[in-house]
């Protein structure tokens, strides 16, 4: 891309575009602009063919980056243009209903004869009489019943010019107070969109590639590992472990396979799924998001809704101040100008739009908030209980240490581990073959086939000897493996404080490869209580009864049946 810088400051870069761009093309800059990390905040002019956009990098990386950016090949999430489109389509709505009623006022004043003008401000009036008339009615007295009583004293007064304005500048308001809240409505939706563009639809022959707004209620899509789950479904081939941290806020996988249920927004972490969707693509899917925040105006909070009826409690007083300027000044000019200072129009928009700008802004740091309501809890709350996982560690586990149960050293017990893991893309895999790397363990294929088995381990053949990898359930469980003689109290003495990884050769253990989740650096101040600890004291327990009570056979293999009725038990 080829521009020119029009002006700078420290942070800041106003340039102008050289190259003659489309909406669409300006649409596609913007949307990769505002992607890239490096880039705080960006604005496209199409009407100026400038751009304006805040860095959080260097001046010499942003011009860089701008100098690289090309709209015509920029990849953008189609759903990420239809969010733009539709702001900018929301703002011409809006400045077009402007335009219309101010063009409308002038119209009448200077063409439409003045009996005319009259008939249509009577029409217009009866509108906010009759508005006022229904509150009366129900004994209430609100903002309405303001509005109505300057319009017709006005009217009475033969003031019609004023009675026009009145109502001129109340149609404002309102279209103005329309805009702002739909607007922070958009961009609120816009940015919990999933921005998925294309995904692999399963075809009588090879999946294909195609737009997700192509996809229709009944097609099966194929979703890998790593991939975000664009649609909710029903799975249809397939087993996976699925991230579902957005919708529940767990960081622990959870493990679906054929007629299980996945939701829209969630990730695929390790396996494959191949998934029958139940809900149409496209706009509907934007539509519902829409609709999910804007019922969350259901739960408001005690201040939205304190500050509603304060609105209505302030028109007494408007009242009283109307009365006392005439009695005071004899002037119904000025009396009728007190009516004219409404405070509550502020409170009743300021603060509903101050909620959604603090959802909108939560939702950036990915803190998902379903009303205000709820933000008002959490600042009243002084006592808060956080999952460990991924929410105060880093959710990216590294091997804290390797114990070998055989006559092999650690280290050729990890090289092993790192051989058989380095096939599959999940977190406790990946440290493990990060481990391996960093001792500099080559762990060149010295395995046959790799089995996977999802949300289990890994089985595979080296030398001749079955080797296997994986939970305690699949390695002790499953495959039957025993705890080498007169190892038992060694593998007791392991602490709770980490994951366990365990590989077994030949049916007995062979070592245990301690998985630890780092803190975070901002958690450091937080003293969890951790209660997958306490799960695996339990689960540490019940080895220790079946050691203790010699619950294994002469060949040292765990009895399986009395073994699974202790589990059961606790």
């Amino acid at each position: 891309m080829k521009f020119k810088i029009l002006h700078e400051v420290r942070g800041r870069l106003r340039i102008h575009i050289l190259t003659q761009y489309s909406q669409e093309d300006f649409d596609r800059l913007y949307c990769a602009l505002n992607a890239n990390r490096q880039i705080k905040h960006c604005k496209v002019y199409p009407a100026t063919n400038d751009l304006m956009i805040e860095y959080l990098c260097g001046k010499e990386e942003a011009l860089a980056l701008l100098c690289q950016t090309e709209p015509n090949t920029a990849t953008v999430p189609e759903q990420a243009l239809t969010s733009v489109a539709a702001a900018r389509e929301l703002k011409s709505e809006y400045i077009g209903k402007l335009s219309r009623k101010v063009a409308a006022r002038y119209f009448r004043r200077w063409f439409i004869p003045k009996y005319i003008r009259i008939a249509i401000l009577a029409v217009k009036a009866a509108r906010y009489i009759w508005k006022a008339l229904k509150c009366l009615s129900k004994g209430k007295l609100e903002v309405s019943v303001l509005d109505a009583t300057a319009i017709t004293v006005s009217m009475l007064r033969r003031d019609f010019k004023t009675a026009g304005s009145v109502m001129f500048l109340l149609e404002i308001g309102e279209i103005l107070e329309d805009w702002t809240h739909k607007k922070s409505i958009s961009d609120l939706a816009g940015s919990m969109s999933l921005n998925v563009g294309k995904v692999w639809l399963k075809t009588e022959g090879q999946p294909v590639l195609v737009k997700s707004s192509e996809i229709n209620s009944g097609d099966e899509i194929i979703v890998n590992a790593g991939s975000m789950i664009p649609f909710d479904g029903i799975v249809s081939d397939g087993e996976a472990m699925v991230n579902q941290a957005t919708l529940t806020g767990e960081g622990v996988p959870v493990r679906r396979s054929l007629g299980a249920t996945v939701y829209a927004g969630t990730v695929i972490e390790e396996g494959e799924l191949t998934i029958r969707v139940t809900q149409n693509a496209g706009a509907s899917r934007y539509d519902k998001i829409v609709t999910m925040i804007e019922e969350t105006e259901k739960l408001k909070s005690n201040v939205e809704s304190k500050a509603e009826h304060l609105a209505d409690k302030l028109v007494p007083f408007t009242f009283f101040g109307t009365a006392l300027m005439w009695l005071l000044t004899r002037n119904i000019t000025k009396a009728l100008s007190v009516l004219m200072v409404d405070f509550s129009c502020a409170l009743r928009l300021a603060i509903p739009v101050t909620v959604l700008s603090a959802i909108r802004e939560a939702n950036a740091y990915g803190i998902t908030v379903k009303g205000g309501k709820f933000l008002e809890k959490i600042a009243a709350a002084n006592t808060i209980v956080f999952d460990k996982t991924g929410t105060l560690t880093k959710a990216n586990p590294t091997v804290h240490s390797v114990v070998s149960f055989c006559d092999k050293t650690p280290d050729e017990m990890l090289r092993i581990a790192a051989c058989l893991e380095e096939h599959f893309p999940h977190s406790i895999a990946n440290a493990v073959v990060r481990a391996a790397k960093e001792k500099n363990l080559i762990h060149d294929e010295m395995h046959t086939k790799v089995e996977y088995v999802v949300a289990h381990g890994v089985k595979s053949t080296i030398d001749g000897a079955q080797v296997q990898i994986g939970s305690y359930h699949f390695i002790f469980e499953d495959m039957g493996a025993a705890v080498p003689l007169g190892t038992e109290q060694k593998l007791l003495a392991i602490s709770s404080a980490y994951s366990r990884l365990y590989l077994s050769i030949d049916g007995w253990l062979a070592a245990v490869i301690c998985i630890e989740d780092p803190l975070r650096a901002e958690a450091k101040d937080v003293i969890p209580v951790l209660c997958d600890h306490h799960a695996r004291d339990r689960h540490n327990d019940a080895e220790s009864n079946v050691y203790e009570r010699g619950q294994y056979d002469r060949s040292g293999r765990v009895r399986q049946d009395r073994f699974r009725a202790q589990q059961k038990a606790l």
